[in-house]
């Protein structure tokens, strides 16, 4: 089962960073967010991996040529020509990098890799959010509804302090915000029935828009409850935020042992 990455957006949010580069390639701890969230997947054993590259597309594509320079000690022999990789570790990953086109709305990013998905069930998210989302009971949930797409609902806390306010302006109460004023959102991590890209319609659709309200019109989308970690790279606040969690050793979504 193919895991669909959405890394091809502009990130004019965080444009600290995303000036110089995509902002899937911003690093957490040294490593992109977008090797992070495939380690994710990974852990759970889904190793094949489709990327919709967009923004500065040659970087993506560029970090996994050059792999093991990333992550290995490497010896150059430069007289004779020669490079020998040391400790060398690789992934078990087979990546396709697709270039989607620079303006491509995530919908059409989709329906562009269609022929690397193929006629099957496969795995959708965005290449700037991580999480603990248990993979696997998630798609358990997804086979046994059916339906044509499950999606990881996150429910975001409240950031600051909640006004109750009456008609004319006046406020009636003011308290500390809590759990339950969060709104409950799209976390990406979605598991997707080939179906959906039938209503996909091309470049400019987002997927967010016509393909995901009409799957909840025909009651076809659902949702699987995640109540555990769950990290957007928004800002460069986001950005600071993980870097300190990945820092501390304490990050809740590494899931995996090395």
């Amino acid at each position: 089962m193919k895991v669909v990455i959405l890394a091809g957006g502009f990130g004019t949010r965080i444009s600290e960073e995303s000036h110089l580069k995509p902002k899937p390639m911003i690093e957490i701890g040294e490593r992109p967010i977008l090797w992070h969230i495939m380690k994710i997947y990974s852990h759970y054993g889904f190793d094949e991996f489709v990327i919709c590259l967009g923004y500065k597309q040659y970087m993506i594509k560029e970090f996994f040529a050059d792999y093991f320079l990333h992550t290995s000690d490497i010896t150059f022999d430069i007289a004779n020509n020669q490079m020998t990789v040391h400790n060398n570790y690789s992934e078990n990953w087979k990546v396709t990098l697709v270039d989607t086109g620079l303006n491509t709305m995530t919908g059409g990013r989709i329906k562009r890799v269609k022929e690397y998905i193929g006629d099957e069930t496969f795995l959708l998210t965005y290449g700037d959010g991580v999480a603990n989302v248990d993979i696997n009971k998630e798609l358990a949930f997804h086979q046994s509804h059916g339906k044509m797409v499950t999606m990881a609902a996150i429910n975001i806390d409240q950031r600051f302090g909640v006004l109750d306010i009456n008609d004319n302006g006046g406020i009636e109460s003011f308290r500390e915000k809590t759990k339950d004023d969060g709104s409950i959102i799209n976390g990406g991590f979605m598991i997707c029935e080939p179906k959906i890209l039938d209503y996909i319609d091309g470049d400019l659709t987002v997927f967010e828009k016509k393909p995901l309200e009409t799957a909840a019109d025909m009651g076809e989308l659902m949702a699987y409850r995640h109540n555990g970690f769950w990290q957007c790279m928004d800002t460069q606040r986001d950005k600071m935020k993980l870097e300190e969690l990945w820092a501390s050793g304490n990050a809740p979504w590494k899931v995996w042992d090395n």
